[in-house]
């Protein structure tokens, strides 16, 4: 039985994920929202890409206070999205094509839509009352993660409830064992109809110590996460968490033998340098190589699978903020996808990154939709001036992630996106951005892509093997990988031309050049500007 578990944990080391965000992919019916038929209608797009899994954000019913992770039916496809046939298609589709599919588990909260929120909250004698958590007064100072009081106060009660994230989303009570069964039932009804794993929302806020003062990461959290994993039913499940996790938890999380998760996402490199998101980065390309050898280094002494990823739905673009997105989009974008999917770990890509997609600008608060960034500039609009505040809240929204695609450069068309008008504008400089454009240029960031992720799929040593930091200059990245006899070199130089020192092990040996953003290149030749160069030994 362990063997037959070590071997699914290898294979998980040959996916490569793309993370959709339906809402804003693709609009088949025309209705100016993204949907399930708009997803199947791409999935050739992501064949040629290279992936073979999906983790498809929340479809679920939803009023979408917060764009549906606030989800009043977890068994039911929203309308706006399609139906649960149109999710059976899919299903099939992706099927057909060797695609995993993996689905949103939001299990910290639900809507306060969600009928056993309204009954909760109808009476204290309800029987659901006691799915959330209350209290006659608040017990803690604790602020909601979108600002404010997370504590809101519910009039036919007398009580208030609590919402880790916005009001609407009222936190369920895990202590609750009928709120447990119903969570491993949600799970189970998705895992019937073959799903291939869960990427799990916040999870590490399902446990809390109320009076002990921690929000997250309570005294019951691995007790409820093995409840709902580690059974026949889902052993076999792709699971990934959403937790502010350090090393020690990570382990604990993510361990072998623990039963708990496949694998979690750390967000320490995407956190860099800054206070919140919203403000300017204080950092050096040395801190990001240096976090990225930490967790690799870690991850490989405790043989945890490891997630590669620089963009999500709830980030800025990574290229807008650690790169340099017009005069070397191409080169930063390429010199970040080859840094980053060429580690060790399970690559994540998200909708728009494999054409170099960037952060947008608007000067007008209501050109945003994001819960998260409304607060933030009613949080913020009498303490600085509303020219710097927009430029904050530019920088760092995650509206930047979540506008429609930019697939063609045919404005009337929304950019390919949708016929109608779309329920949010499209990036602003879509115009220049976008995937038909790029797949025309001769410095196609989706091509790169295309060649990066073959590489990744026909080398082994790429996949399962070790990792190890050569770096000897600052400024610049070398690593190798290694398998049995097979090695490869990834040197990436950041940001200034010079010539790094590569490693004597490579001197020595006969690797050859198989991949790099300024075309073929011999090791003494000066590096450019986010130049990377990978060479290959078998």
């Amino acid at each position: 039985m362990e063997k037959q578990a070590d071997e699914t944990r290898n294979q998980f080391l040959n996916w490569t994920v793309y993370q959709i965000y339906p809402r804003s992919f693709y609009d088949a019916n025309g209705d100016g929202i993204g949907d399930i038929n708009g997803v199947i209608e791409k999935l050739d797009h992501l064949v040629a890409l290279g992936v073979n899994a999906i983790w498809l954000c929340p479809c679920y019913q939803s009023p979408n206070a917060d764009n549906g992770y606030d989800v009043s039916d977890y068994r039911a496809i929203a309308p706006e999205f399609g139906t649960m046939e149109d999710w059976q298609r899919l299903r099939d589709e992706t099927k057909k094509r060797e695609i995993n599919l993996i689905m949103d588990l939001v299990a910290n909260h639900t809507s306060d839509q969600h009928d056993w929120f309204r009954q909760a909250r109808s009476s204290r004698e309800n029987p659901y009352h006691d799915f959330y958590i209350w209290a006659d007064t608040p017990p803690n100072d604790w602020q909601s993660v979108f600002g404010g009081s997370a504590w809101q106060f519910n009039e036919p009660t007398q009580e208030y409830y609590l919402h880790s994230f916005a009001i609407e989303q009222p936190d369920l009570n895990w202590e609750n064992p009928r709120v447990r069964e119903a969570m491993c039932a949600v799970v189970d009804f998705w895992t019937d109809k073959g799903v291939d794993g869960f990427r799990c929302d916040v999870l590490d806020f399902i446990s809390k110590d109320i009076r002990g003062g921690k929000m997250f990461q309570g005294p019951r959290l691995h007790e409820y996460i093995r409840q709902l994993f580690d059974r026949p039913k889902t052993k076999r499940l792709f699971t990934v968490g959403e937790c502010q996790a350090d090393e020690a938890y990570t382990l604990q999380l993510c361990g072998k033998q623990r039963g708990e998760l496949t694998t979690a996402f750390q967000f320490d490199h995407v956190r860099l340098g800054e206070t919140n998101k919203y403000l300017p980065l204080d950092f050096t390309f040395d801190d990001l190589r240096n976090i990225l050898v930490k967790w690799q280094n870690f991850t490989q002494e405790n043989d945890l699978l490891y997630t590669l990823f620089t963009d999500n739905h709830d980030q800025p673009f990574f290229l807008s903020r650690y790169g340099n997105d017009r005069a070397l989009r191409y080169e930063c974008a390429t010199a970040f996808a080859a840094l980053f999917y060429l580690l060790r770990g399970i690559p994540f890509i998200y909708q728009g990154q494999e054409f170099g997609s960037v952060n947008s600008f608007f000067d007008d608060i209501e050109q945003f939709d994001d819960v998260e960034t409304h607060n933030y500039y009613k949080a913020h609009k009498d303490k600085i001036s509303e020219t710097e505040l927009m430029q904050q809240i530019n920088r760092g929204s995650r509206d930047n992630a979540r506008r429609p695609m930019a697939w063609t450069k045919n404005e009337a068309t929304m950019y390919g996106f949708t016929t109608k008008k779309p329920w949010f504008a499209p990036p602003s400089r879509a115009d220049e951005i976008n995937l038909e454009t790029d797949r025309n240029s001769q410095k196609s960031v989706f091509a790169f892509y295309q060649k990066l992720l073959a590489f990744r799929k026909e080398n082994e040593v790429i996949r399962q093997g070790d990792f190890t930091d050569m770096t000897t200059e600052s400024g610049s990245f070398i690593y190798q990988r290694r398998y049995g006899e097979s090695r490869a070199i990834v040197a990436c130089n950041f940001d200034k031309e010079q010539a790094l020192t590569m490693p004597t092990l490579f001197n020595r040996e006969n690797f050859r050049f198989a991949l790099g953003n300024y075309g073929e290149q011999s090791p003494s030749a000066p590096f450019r500007p986010f130049e990377v160069r990978v060479f290959l030994k078998t």
